[in-house]
């Protein structure tokens, strides 16, 4: 075998590798998160009709009581569902009321004859606000639950109070080589062997509708995004949080906090950006939803408007 053989075949045998290695992580992720925390209320899961599906969402307000303080929408990830966003939804329902939804072919809401995009999810939302009375909310979403903030905040900028977006990108062009390399390779013969396809039949209205959620999810991640113009734009606060070893590269991230206003120097006698960046050390993609007491840490200062206060006040 030639050296130009072997290097071809090395190189097949490592991108292999790094397939598996990532569609393992998220499976691992996904099955050992599942059901991780409580309420100190029962939360109130609950069906609405939204844009041809039976949406599922749960309610969860502070202490149990009816009202709360002001409502916040939780968005997951893709093969994700609510109990597998773990800790993070107990805790924000201590102090506000929390509605948690589960998107299109996700968990318990049904399928329907669409293409699962970042726009038809945010508009999926923003319908599910009109259904149940919601005008304006604080929204929290995490990876492919970010990108579809980003989306409604975009698309409906006056139904988003501020955004906490995590692990989010704006361009293709911000996610990792290694990233970038694994996204051609996906099959969907590679999800069905995965365990989170045996949980996918758990909660789902139709148990054998995985492979055609897998499908339009590998789709998902070839959609072209390329939002910097509209990012510019945007008026609500965004608070984004990204591991150090995420998804997007850092530079990417940077970047999107400069889009957004931020990364000007403080102690100069001016306000800060109404945006903010917070980069977990030693953390990466899968790793963002497991810490968060850290979350919270980040979350409730941006929400209530509270910035630590420097030898100059800001």
């Amino acid at each position: 075998m030639n050296n130009t053989v072997k290097s071809t075949t090395s190189r097949s045998i490592e991108l292999r590798t790094v397939v598996i290695r990532i569609i393992t992580i998220a499976a691992l992720f996904l099955n050992c998160h599942v059901g991780l925390g409580q309420n100190k209320s029962t939360p109130v899961g609950k069906y609405v009709s939204v844009n041809g599906m039976k949406m599922y969402y749960e309610v969860s307000v502070p202490g149990g009581q009816a009202g709360g303080n002001d409502p916040m929408i939780v968005l997951h990830g893709a093969y994700m569902n609510i109990p597998s966003m773990g800790r993070i939804i107990p805790m924000l329902a201590e102090k506000y009321k929390v509605y948690a939804l589960e998107f299109q072919g996700h968990g318990r809401t049904n399928d329907i004859d669409r293409p699962i995009t970042y726009p038809n999810l945010a508009d999926d939302v923003a319908a599910f606000m009109d259904a149940v009375g919601l005008s304006r909310v604080n929204v929290f979403g995490y990876s492919v639950g970010a990108e579809v903030g980003l989306q409604l905040a975009i698309r409906h900028p006056a139904k988003v109070n501020k955004l906490v977006a995590a692990s989010a990108a704006y361009d293709v062009a911000g996610w990792q080589p290694e990233f970038k390399a694994v996204i051609p390779q996906l099959t969907v013969e590679m999800m069905v062997k995965m365990p989170f396809a045996e949980e996918y039949r758990k909660l789902a209205p139709n148990p054998d509708g995985f492979p055609a959620l897998a499908e339009k999810l590998i789709a998902l991640e070839k959609e072209p995004m390329a939002w910097e113009e509209d990012v510019k734009k945007l008026k609500t606060p965004v608070l984004i949080i990204a591991g150090d070893a995420d998804v997007a590269t850092l530079e990417h991230t940077v970047a999107l906090f400069r889009l957004l206003g931020g990364g000007g120097m403080g102690d100069m006698g001016k306000p800060l950006a109404a945006s903010r960046l917070a980069i977990m050390p030693a953390t990466s993609h899968t790793a963002v939803i497991t810490q968060p007491d850290l979350l919270i840490d980040f979350i409730e200062p941006f929400l209530k408007g509270e910035t630590p206060k420097g030898f100059f006040g800001n």
